[in-house]
């Protein structure tokens, strides 16, 4: 593979230079396959593109008048360009993904450098856990995935459980426990923790439950029934009855499945739709058998890219309707897929450069078959994709500038679980987000506030406030802690929020996972929101409580916003709080306003010890009189003026 790179235009150069060189460079290029990318006078790039034929493909932008569309535009733009010369058309349609990706390029069609998909992760242990994962992978472990969201992964886990019993508490939690915990009690899990079922035993159940997520679930029903027989050929009738519940709760699983998938095990769908300026691809995945749901793509640039496509002599030979479909799908596929990955079966809703198969199956080491006319079961998937991305797309342009979109906006940015039941048809509408807030004024007057987000808006009438005792004044970890511990320690609420938001960083965040460790919650749930260099408004990250690296988003991001929103509301709802706390004890704290010699200082130095009034009240002589300014006497006559 050799290089040519030309070194950018002096500033001082006139257009018609620029433009001379250019048409230089272009003449001097070979017929050969390669990738190609323009810049402007600011060093961004503008296109990269592909060639079989290098010369032929960038001629045709430089020796046509383009006039005032959207490629002359950008023919007008050009300030330099570079050239990589490569061995074969598949090598420069990798190379042009990679530099897509790299480079992010105006003129390109974009998908969101998305987070990696989720994973369900079986933990290397005596006695493994299921644990949902999102990163790179550990040999270690044993990974079944990726799922189209964090709610399948979290469904299949809850599938799992009430199947197979098998453990989901951090080790952390496992090596301490000395009975039982509430898992155990619903019929969630087998509780080897303390000793109820032997490795041995456990170790069959986690087998049983891989070869379920391999799509062999016939043969685990029949293995059940074996053990199931020859526990009562024994008389082991209590044994036999716990294989006969899972044998009742997987046939159950089963029948509720909602898709057969027949004989394939790893299938992905893809399905494409474009309409008013916007386009969405929605993927569907077939993993071990079991039909996982979609999830929804919208790339950007897409009326340039088809600008230009349009110019370009080598796209696809396809019907016109159709151009821009295929060439939004091609990139997808390019994109998504560069890294490998691609199962061994795509069913497309249009048909894609087979060069670009050949390439991804190349990148993936195995050979990828696509299908575009299915027949039968595969038909049904990408009829059901087809109608998902129609409604997915459909969403998004009803929901562009309103507040639906944020919440979509954060929902996508956290990849938040949202149970697809909910919301009558729209799950986002059932997104709970509680937000907590500390306020005082040096100490006094300590409250904690909670917001509720939910129903794309915010909901005043389930607003809390939190008076906090009994802490050193001023410390907000410690009243950050007690207010968790009072909303979520209870067991009174009727359901916990999808999203809690703490205002503050890593030591607010600290404080809060320990609170959520301690009471047995998921520490996903967990988030904080800190503010960014010099606390100005938009440079905010959000910490995670569960150890994912911080997260920054856009000032201008849709995501961001919602959160600044939730933040700002439960700030002002503390202070609006604190204020009339304060007031309160401020004015039944007149008895204190009255002693001789306690004036304005004494008294703030007071407070501000002591947390309050109430604090002032309950101190001895000896803690009163340890407060700079106050004299035995002075304490010995308020301690008498207080009691």
């Amino acid at each position: 593979m050799t290089e040519d790179v030309v070194p950018p235009a002096p500033e001082s150069a006139q257009t018609d230079e620029v433009w001379q060189r250019l048409l230089t460079e272009v003449a001097s290029l070979p017929g050969l396959p390669g990738v190609y990318r323009y810049f402007d006078a600011k060093g961004e790039v503008l296109y990269v593109g592909k060639a079989r034929d290098l010369k032929k493909r960038v001629s045709s932008y430089f020796h046509k008048n383009h006039g005032g569309t959207r490629i002359g535009h950008m023919v007008s733009r050009i300030q330099r360009l570079e050239t990589t010369v490569v061995r074969s058309e598949a090598e420069a349609l990798l190379l042009e993904n990679n530099l897509i990706k790299t480079l992010n390029p105006r003129f390109n069609i974009l998908f969101r450098d998305d987070k990696s998909y989720p994973y369900l992760k079986i933990a290397s242990h005596d006695f493994p856990r299921l644990a949902y994962y999102r990163g790179a992978v550990d040999k270690k472990h044993r990974y079944f995935g990726p799922y189209p969201n964090a709610w399948a992964v979290k469904e299949t886990i809850q599938l799992l459980q009430r199947v197979f019993l098998l453990r989901t508490c951090e080790d952390s939690v496992y090596n301490h426990r000395t009975r039982p915990c509430l898992l155990y009690q619903i019929k969630r899990c087998s509780g080897p923790c303390v000793g109820f079922i032997s490795e041995d035993d456990y170790r069959r159940d986690v087998n049983q439950a891989e070869r379920f997520l391999l799509g062999e679930q016939e043969a685990v029903l029949g293995s059940l029934q074996e053990q199931m027989m020859a526990h009562a050929e024994k008389l082991e009738y209590e044994k036999a009855a716990e294989i006969r519940n899972q044998i009742g709760a997987l046939s159950k699983v089963l029948h509720q499945q909602s898709v057969d998938t027949g004989i394939e095990k790893d299938v992905d769908i893809l399905a494409v739709k474009v309409q008013g300026g916007r386009a969405c691809v929605n993927l569907a995945m077939v993993r071990g058998g079991r039909h996982l749901g979609d999830r929804a793509h919208f790339p950007v640039h897409v009326q340039d890219h088809v600008a230009l496509a349009e110019g370009e002599e080598e796209a696809v030979a396809v019907d016109s309707a159709d151009a821009v479909e295929v060439s939004v799908l091609e990139a997808f596929l390019a994109q998504h897929y560069l890294d490998g990955g691609a199962p061994s079966l795509l069913v497309l809703s249009h048909p894609v450069a087979p060069a670009l198969i050949d390439a991804l199956g190349e990148q993936g080491g195995r050979k990828i078959t696509v299908v575009h006319q299915p027949r039968e079961q595969r038909r049904t998937w990408l009829e059901m994709a087809v109608q998902g991305a129609d409604l997915a797309l459909t969403r998004l342009l009803s929901e562009e500038g309103s507040q639906q979109s944020r919440t979509r906006a954060l929902v996508e940015a956290l990849d938040l679980a949202l149970d697809p039941q909910k919301g009558e048809g729209d799950p986002m509408a059932a997104l709970r987000i509680e937000c907590f807030d500390i306020s005082h004024t040096a100490g006094e007057a300590t409250q904690a506030s909670c917001v509720v987000y939910e129903g794309h808006k915010m909901q005043p009438g389930q607003y809390r406030r939190y008076n906090i005792d009994g802490i050193t004044p001023g410390d907000d970890y410690a009243a950050m802690k007690q207010v968790l511990l009072r909303r979520y320690g209870g067991g009174r609420l009727e359901r916990m929020p999808d999203l809690v938001l703490v205002d503050g960083g890593k030591g607010q965040i600290s404080m809060a996972r320990e609170v959520f460790e301690g009471l047995g919650l998921s520490l996903e749930l967990l988030v904080g929101v800190e503010k960014g260099e010099g606390r100005k408004v938009g440079l905010e990250e959000l910490v995670f409580a569960d150890g994912r690296p911080k997260l920054q988003l856009a000032p201008t991001s849709a995501a961001l916003m919602l959160v600044a929103h939730i933040r700002d509301e439960a700030h002002r709802f503390a202070i609006t709080g604190m204020r009339a706390k304060r007031a309160s004890v401020r004015t039944s704290g007149s008895k204190l306003e009255e002693i001789p010699g306690v004036g304005p200082k004494r008294r703030a130095r007071l407070l501000q010890r002591f947390g309050g009034v109430r604090g002032v009240q309950g101190a001895s002589i000896d803690e009163l009189a340890s407060v700079d300014g106050i004299s035995r006497d002075l304490a010995e006559e308020i301690y008498r003026a207080l009691h």
